[in-house]
């Protein structure tokens, strides 16, 4: 009999696939594209089930037919840059995988910013064991998250075609170009403003709300970006109501919110600095208080708006 399985033999290996080649196997490689990933959840077989509805003259179950089958990757990548300004970072294909460009400027920074065409794919295996899932033409949403004493993480989720599962030998895999993260704190995340304000901040989480749909039809299956609408959410400390007023900013029925800039760093160490900027954002409605240790504290969540277009936010690494 053979041995068990164990759970922590998980290999994920990710890998763009050419825009002129969607989903055809871009073959990645241990020495390479490992990626280093928490929290992981693999789903092989997502889609449908058509039942054949068969009229018998007695009772009981009837077949079912799989249809739509696509695969779904879960799992969090340490927001912390490459370690060289200027060089991507280790996770730079699973942001890209969620309609966005990367623009590098050698030796000094990664840039990365939404797209609404050519929106790039990616090959993923998902290794357990000797188990190996080939995931195809996957694209992604993702969460951006930094949270006080926590290590900043991007929960990514890539949605891909379905293939059929084989036995593989395993690769060795080479993590090195993933960097040691910072935690947030006040020494290590310097920038956290309102407005150009600098606020007491617990969280911060970036949502892009990429809708990725599997459209499955004659001679074609792919996953599509169709949409996408980004938040921003975030709690601060509650201070007066004339340095910060989050009724008005708001708006109302006669009172147009004003649109404000957010921006938030993270890391102090050159090559592993991020910053989140969103240079329009208008704030929703303001739900109420809440307390934390006895302090009342503000959860506010806005909308990154568009300027000039594709443009509502842009990471910066450096």
């Amino acid at each position: 009999m053979a041995e068990p399985i164990k759970w922590r033999s998980k290999l994920i290996l990710v890998k763009a696939e050419p825009l002129n080649a969607y989903g055809v196997d871009a073959a990645p490689t241990g020495a390479v594209n490992a990626m280093l990933l928490t929290n992981v959840q693999f789903q092989p077989m997502e889609g449908q089930e058509v039942s054949r509805n068969l009229e018998l003259p007695y009772m009981g179950a009837q077949e079912s037919l799989p249809v739509g089958l696509y695969c779904v990757l879960t799992g969090d990548f340490e927001l912390v840059g490459s370690g060289a300004a200027g060089t991507a970072p280790a996770w730079s294909p699973l942001i890209r995988s969620c309609g966005v460009a990367e623009v590098i400027t050698p030796g000094e920074t990664v840039e990365y910013t939404p797209i609404t065409e050519d929106h790039e794919s990616v090959t993923a295996y998902f290794q357990i064991g000797v188990n190996r899932y080939v995931m195809l033409g996957a694209r992604s949403t993702a969460q951006f998250s930094i949270n006080a004493m926590g290590i900043p993480v991007c929960r990514i989720t890539m949605t891909g075609l379905f293939t059929i599962p084989s036995v593989q030998a395993r690769p060795t895999v080479n993590l090195t170009a993933w960097q040691k993260p910072q935690v947030a704190s006040k020494a290590t995340t310097p920038v956290f403003t309102i407005d150009a304000m600098p606020l007491t901040g617990r969280d911060f989480q970036l949502t892009l709300g990429c809708e990725v749909q599997p459209r499955m039809l004659f001679n074609q299956e792919r996953v599509l970006i169709v949409d996408r609408a980004e938040t921003i959410s975030l709690t601060v400390e509650a201070v007066p109501l004339t340095t910060y007023n989050p009724i008005t900013a708001a708006g109302s029925p006669t009172v147009e919110a004003p649109r404000v800039p957010i921006e938030v760093e993270h890391g102090t160490i050159v090559g592993r600095k991020v910053r989140i900027e969103a240079q329009s954002c208008v704030q929703q409605r303001f739900a109420g208080s809440q307390e934390n240790q006895k302090i009342e504290e503000w959860p506010l969540t806005f909308m990154p708006l568009q300027v000039g277009g594709n443009d509502q936010w842009k990471i910066t690494v450096s």
